[in-house]
Protein backbone atom coordinates (compact mmCIF):
# COMPACT_ATOMS: atom_id res chain seq x y z
CA UNK A 1 0.00 0.00 0.00
CA UNK A 2 2.73 2.23 0.61
CA UNK A 3 4.27 2.20 -2.77
CA UNK A 4 1.40 2.66 -4.60
CA UNK A 5 0.67 5.94 -2.58
CA UNK A 6 4.19 6.94 -3.54
CA UNK A 7 3.46 6.12 -7.35
CA UNK A 8 0.36 7.93 -7.65
CA UNK A 9 1.11 10.62 -4.92
CA UNK A 10 4.36 11.29 -7.86
CA UNK A 11 2.59 10.63 -10.81
CA UNK A 12 0.03 13.30 -9.88
CA UNK A 13 2.87 15.51 -8.87
CA UNK A 14 4.45 14.94 -12.13
CA UNK A 15 1.20 15.57 -14.40
CA UNK A 16 0.01 18.72 -12.13
CA UNK A 17 4.08 20.32 -12.65
CA UNK A 18 4.03 19.58 -16.62
CA UNK A 19 0.74 21.87 -16.77
CA UNK A 20 2.13 24.63 -15.61
CA UNK A 21 4.11 26.00 -18.89
CA UNK A 22 0.83 26.08 -20.40
CA UNK A 23 -1.61 27.62 -17.55
CA UNK A 24 1.32 30.29 -17.74
CA UNK A 25 0.35 31.04 -21.49
CA UNK A 26 -3.76 31.09 -20.52
CA UNK A 27 -2.99 34.00 -18.36
CA UNK A 28 -1.65 36.17 -20.97
CA UNK A 29 -3.87 35.11 -24.11
CA UNK A 30 -3.98 38.32 -25.82
CA UNK A 31 -0.44 38.08 -26.00
CA UNK A 32 -0.46 34.38 -27.20
CA UNK A 33 -3.12 35.47 -30.11
CA UNK A 34 -0.56 37.95 -30.92
CA UNK A 35 2.53 35.28 -31.47
CA UNK A 36 0.62 31.99 -31.43
CA UNK A 37 1.97 31.60 -35.14
CA UNK A 38 5.28 31.31 -33.53
CA UNK A 39 4.20 29.30 -30.49
CA UNK A 40 3.22 26.62 -33.82
CA UNK A 41 6.44 26.47 -34.81
CA UNK A 42 7.72 25.93 -31.46
CA UNK A 43 5.27 22.83 -30.71
CA UNK A 44 6.05 21.92 -33.88
CA UNK A 45 9.93 21.50 -33.04
CA UNK A 46 8.85 19.97 -29.45
CA UNK A 47 6.96 17.29 -31.06
CA UNK A 48 10.19 16.16 -33.37
CA UNK A 49 12.10 16.73 -30.89
CA UNK A 50 10.38 14.20 -28.15
CA UNK A 51 10.04 12.04 -31.22
CA UNK A 52 13.56 11.52 -31.96
CA UNK A 53 15.70 12.80 -28.80
CA UNK A 54 13.30 11.50 -26.54
CA UNK A 55 10.78 8.68 -27.04
CA UNK A 56 12.96 6.46 -29.85
CA UNK A 57 16.61 6.98 -27.58
CA UNK A 58 14.30 5.96 -24.76
CA UNK A 59 12.39 3.00 -26.77
CA UNK A 60 15.44 1.79 -27.69
CA UNK A 61 17.54 1.74 -24.07
CA UNK A 62 14.10 0.10 -22.97
CA UNK A 63 14.41 -2.35 -24.84
CA UNK A 64 18.44 -3.01 -24.06
CA UNK A 65 17.17 -3.23 -20.09
CA UNK A 66 14.39 -5.56 -20.49
CA UNK A 67 17.04 -7.87 -22.69
CA UNK A 68 19.74 -7.61 -19.43
CA UNK A 69 17.04 -8.25 -17.12
CA UNK A 70 16.59 -11.81 -19.44
CA UNK A 71 12.98 -10.67 -20.85
CA UNK A 72 12.91 -11.45 -24.36
CA UNK A 73 11.74 -8.53 -26.55
CA UNK A 74 10.67 -9.06 -30.31
CA UNK A 75 10.30 -5.68 -30.35
CA UNK A 76 10.67 -3.25 -34.21
CA UNK A 77 10.87 0.01 -33.45
CA UNK A 78 10.87 1.51 -36.34
CA UNK A 79 8.18 -0.67 -37.49
CA UNK A 80 6.03 0.26 -34.24
CA UNK A 81 6.80 4.07 -35.18
CA UNK A 82 5.54 3.33 -38.64
CA UNK A 83 2.43 1.71 -37.32
CA UNK A 84 1.81 4.72 -35.47
CA UNK A 85 2.29 7.41 -38.45
CA UNK A 86 -0.29 5.27 -40.56
CA UNK A 87 -2.63 4.94 -37.50
CA UNK A 88 -2.43 8.62 -37.23
CA UNK A 89 -3.17 8.72 -41.41
CA UNK A 90 -6.63 6.57 -41.23
CA UNK A 91 -7.66 8.31 -37.85
CA UNK A 92 -7.71 12.02 -39.83
CA UNK A 93 -8.53 10.66 -43.10
CA UNK A 94 -11.53 9.03 -41.14
CA UNK A 95 -11.83 12.59 -39.24
CA UNK A 96 -11.87 14.22 -42.91
CA UNK A 97 -14.65 11.77 -44.02
CA UNK A 98 -16.71 12.68 -40.99
CA UNK A 99 -16.41 16.40 -41.44
CA UNK A 100 -17.04 16.42 -45.02
CA UNK A 101 -20.77 14.82 -44.67
CA UNK A 102 -21.65 17.29 -41.87
CA UNK A 103 -22.67 20.80 -42.52
CA UNK A 104 -21.53 21.98 -39.04
CA UNK A 105 -18.08 21.28 -39.16
CA UNK A 106 -17.78 22.01 -43.05
CA UNK A 107 -15.46 24.81 -42.42
CA UNK A 108 -13.38 23.95 -39.48
CA UNK A 109 -10.11 24.02 -39.94
CA UNK A 110 -7.37 21.30 -39.66
CA UNK A 111 -8.21 18.07 -36.93
CA UNK A 112 -5.40 19.45 -34.94
CA UNK A 113 -7.13 19.29 -31.70
CA UNK A 114 -8.34 15.73 -31.46
CA UNK A 115 -4.63 14.57 -32.79
CA UNK A 116 -2.96 16.22 -30.09
CA UNK A 117 -5.38 15.10 -27.45
CA UNK A 118 -5.09 11.68 -28.56
CA UNK A 119 -1.28 11.91 -28.64
CA UNK A 120 -1.04 13.62 -25.77
CA UNK A 121 -2.88 11.21 -24.09
CA UNK A 122 -0.98 7.89 -24.87
CA UNK A 123 1.89 9.88 -23.62
CA UNK A 124 1.32 10.67 -20.74
CA UNK A 125 -0.41 6.98 -20.14
CA UNK A 126 3.46 5.51 -20.65
CA UNK A 127 4.55 8.31 -18.45
CA UNK A 128 2.39 6.78 -15.90
CA UNK A 129 3.99 3.28 -16.70
CA UNK A 130 7.20 4.47 -16.75
CA UNK A 131 7.49 5.99 -12.73
CA UNK A 132 5.29 3.22 -11.48
CA UNK A 133 8.21 0.91 -13.09
CA UNK A 134 11.03 2.66 -11.51
CA UNK A 135 9.36 2.52 -8.23
CA UNK A 136 9.23 -0.66 -8.44
CA UNK A 137 13.32 -0.83 -8.55
CA UNK A 138 13.52 1.74 -5.77
CA UNK A 139 11.49 4.49 -3.97
CA UNK A 140 14.54 7.10 -4.78
CA UNK A 141 14.08 6.09 -8.80
CA UNK A 142 10.74 6.91 -8.65
CA UNK A 143 10.98 10.17 -7.23
CA UNK A 144 14.03 11.02 -9.45
CA UNK A 145 11.80 9.37 -12.75
CA UNK A 146 8.65 11.51 -11.47
CA UNK A 147 10.47 14.68 -11.70
CA UNK A 148 12.46 14.31 -14.92
CA UNK A 149 9.06 13.54 -16.29
CA UNK A 150 7.46 16.79 -15.17
CA UNK A 151 10.33 18.60 -16.82
CA UNK A 152 10.92 17.13 -19.66
CA UNK A 153 7.01 17.66 -20.11
CA UNK A 154 6.79 21.29 -19.46
CA UNK A 155 8.15 22.35 -23.30
CA UNK A 156 5.43 19.95 -24.82
CA UNK A 157 2.75 21.23 -22.77
CA UNK A 158 3.54 24.31 -23.78
CA UNK A 159 3.18 23.72 -27.23
CA UNK A 160 0.05 21.93 -27.27
CA UNK A 161 -1.52 24.84 -25.24
CA UNK A 162 -0.08 27.16 -27.68
CA UNK A 163 -2.05 24.80 -30.75
CA UNK A 164 -5.41 24.53 -29.08
CA UNK A 165 -5.20 28.69 -28.10
CA UNK A 166 -4.38 29.17 -32.09
CA UNK A 167 -7.46 26.91 -32.51
CA UNK A 168 -9.98 29.28 -30.49
CA UNK A 169 -10.58 26.99 -27.96
CA UNK A 170 -11.65 28.47 -24.50
CA UNK A 171 -9.34 28.70 -21.83
CA UNK A 172 -12.18 26.29 -19.53
CA UNK A 173 -12.20 24.10 -22.36
CA UNK A 174 -8.51 23.41 -22.89
CA UNK A 175 -7.68 23.09 -19.07
CA UNK A 176 -10.25 19.98 -19.14
CA UNK A 177 -8.82 18.41 -22.03
CA UNK A 178 -5.55 18.67 -20.41
CA UNK A 179 -6.77 17.77 -16.94
CA UNK A 180 -8.47 14.98 -19.00
CA UNK A 181 -5.20 13.75 -20.64
CA UNK A 182 -3.15 14.23 -17.59
CA UNK A 183 -5.23 11.87 -16.38
CA UNK A 184 -4.15 9.21 -18.11
CA UNK A 185 -0.99 8.83 -17.13
CA UNK A 186 -3.05 7.85 -13.34
CA UNK A 187 -4.24 4.91 -15.30
CA UNK A 188 -0.81 4.13 -16.65
CA UNK A 189 0.30 3.77 -13.41
CA UNK A 190 -2.35 2.23 -11.68
CA UNK A 191 -2.12 -0.77 -14.78
CA UNK A 192 1.70 -1.08 -14.19
CA UNK A 193 1.08 -1.44 -10.57
CA UNK A 194 -1.25 -3.76 -11.32
CA UNK A 195 0.21 -6.28 -13.71
CA UNK A 196 3.50 -4.86 -13.03
CA UNK A 197 6.46 -6.80 -15.65
CA UNK A 198 4.08 -8.25 -17.88
CA UNK A 199 3.46 -4.68 -18.70
CA UNK A 200 6.82 -3.59 -18.32
CA UNK A 201 7.53 -5.86 -21.74
CA UNK A 202 5.36 -3.44 -23.99
CA UNK A 203 6.94 0.05 -23.31
CA UNK A 204 8.98 -0.46 -26.11
CA UNK A 205 6.02 -0.59 -28.70
CA UNK A 206 4.29 2.34 -26.28
CA UNK A 207 7.10 4.28 -26.99
CA UNK A 208 7.63 4.18 -30.40
CA UNK A 209 3.87 4.44 -31.71
CA UNK A 210 3.64 7.31 -29.40
CA UNK A 211 6.68 8.79 -31.35
CA UNK A 212 5.37 8.02 -34.41
CA UNK A 213 2.12 10.15 -33.51
CA UNK A 214 4.24 12.74 -33.03
CA UNK A 215 5.96 12.92 -36.16
CA UNK A 216 2.58 12.60 -37.67
CA UNK A 217 1.28 15.61 -35.91
CA UNK A 218 4.55 17.81 -36.58
CA UNK A 219 4.84 16.89 -39.98
CA UNK A 220 1.17 16.53 -41.55
CA UNK A 221 -0.52 19.06 -39.60
CA UNK A 222 1.76 21.83 -38.01
CA UNK A 223 4.71 22.55 -40.90
CA UNK A 224 2.02 22.51 -43.40
CA UNK A 225 0.39 25.70 -41.32
CA UNK A 226 4.21 27.37 -41.32
CA UNK A 227 4.55 27.17 -44.96
CA UNK A 228 1.35 28.97 -45.28
CA UNK A 229 3.58 32.04 -44.23
CA UNK A 230 4.69 34.85 -46.84
CA UNK A 231 6.31 36.88 -45.02
CA UNK A 232 10.17 36.00 -45.70
CA UNK A 233 10.89 37.53 -42.06
CA UNK A 234 8.23 36.04 -40.15
CA UNK A 235 8.68 32.43 -42.09
CA UNK A 236 12.61 32.68 -40.99
CA UNK A 237 12.09 33.39 -37.49
CA UNK A 238 9.09 30.54 -37.53
CA UNK A 239 12.11 28.87 -39.11
CA UNK A 240 14.54 29.29 -36.34
CA UNK A 241 11.64 28.82 -33.78
CA UNK A 242 11.48 25.11 -35.06
CA UNK A 243 14.75 24.32 -34.55
CA UNK A 244 14.70 25.83 -30.80
CA UNK A 245 11.96 23.90 -30.15
CA UNK A 246 13.82 20.76 -30.75
CA UNK A 247 16.94 21.83 -29.23
CA UNK A 248 14.88 22.61 -26.05
CA UNK A 249 14.11 18.89 -26.10
CA UNK A 250 17.64 17.40 -27.16
CA UNK A 251 19.24 19.98 -24.01
CA UNK A 252 16.82 18.66 -21.63
CA UNK A 253 17.00 15.23 -22.48
CA UNK A 254 20.91 15.21 -22.21
CA UNK A 255 20.97 16.66 -18.97
CA UNK A 256 18.49 14.36 -17.54
CA UNK A 257 20.66 11.86 -18.94
CA UNK A 258 23.78 12.91 -17.55
CA UNK A 259 21.93 13.57 -14.21
CA UNK A 260 20.59 10.45 -14.40
CA UNK A 261 17.59 11.54 -13.79
CA UNK A 262 15.86 10.53 -17.22
CA UNK A 263 12.74 8.31 -16.93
Amino acid sequence: MELLLYILGFTFLGSIASLIGGLVLLSRRELVGKISHYLYSFAAGVLLGTAFFDLLPEAFEEVEHLAEEGVIVETNIFLWTFIGIIIFFFLVRFLHWFHHHDEHFKDEPKQTVPLIVVGDTVHNFIDGLIIAASFFVSIPLGIATAIAVAIHEIPQEIGDFAILIKKGMSKRKIIQINLFSAGASMVGALIMFSLGESVESMLPMFLALTAGFFIYIATADLIPEIHKEDNQKVAFIEAMLLVVGASVVYGLAMVLESLNLHG
